[in-house]
């Protein structure tokens, strides 16, 4: 993405008060701010249980359990794009982010037993950029979907009609 993007999305993660939030939360739990790539902030040293991730994003703010220096690295910069996939996903829903993506949580949970496998927000990152693994359907629901994509409703293509 552009410079272009990365002000829109600086300013509207800004306007829809949830960079405020991440650095609130950031200031509260004793995380340091440092600036980042393409308006992005980084909050380093994060100390708390929940989330347990090593990284996550509020606004445009990513807030990480690590150093800044060490999510900065160059190794690691499918995980710095993922993290600030979620920061546009933050600058086009505002607070709305927050219920849809645990709403997308708890059906990827109901559906695979992992919050991001079938979660939108996650897939748009990129599941594996971001460190989350893809988990098939839960068997009983892969024999649901096998047995419904078998059911005909109605002659096979190319079956003489009845009449």
């Amino acid at each position: 993405m552009g410079a272009a993007w990365h002000t829109a999305r600086t300013l509207l993660t800004a306007v829809n008060g949830t960079t405020l939030v991440g650095l609130g939360l950031a200031v509260l739990t004793g995380a340091k701010v440092r600036r980042g790539p393409g308006g992005i902030l980084v909050a380093e040293g994060y100390r708390r249980k929940a989330p347990p991730a090593t990284c996550f994003t509020i606004g445009s703010v990513i807030i990480t359990r690590r150093t800044a220096e060490w999510l900065l690295h160059e190794s690691r910069a499918d995980l710095l794009a993922h993290e600030s996939r979620h920061a546009g996903q933050y600058a086009v829903l505002g607070p709305l982010f927050w219920p849809a993506y645990w709403a997308l949580c708890g059906y990827s949970w109901a559906l695979t037993g992992t919050y991001g496998t079938r979660n939108a927000f996650e897939r748009h990152a990129g599941l594996e950029r971001g460190g989350y693994r893809v988990a098939p359907l839960r068997p009983g629901l892969r024999r649901f979907r096998r047995s419904a994509a078998t059911e005909s409703t109605g002659p096979p293509p190319g079956s003489p009609s009845s009449g």
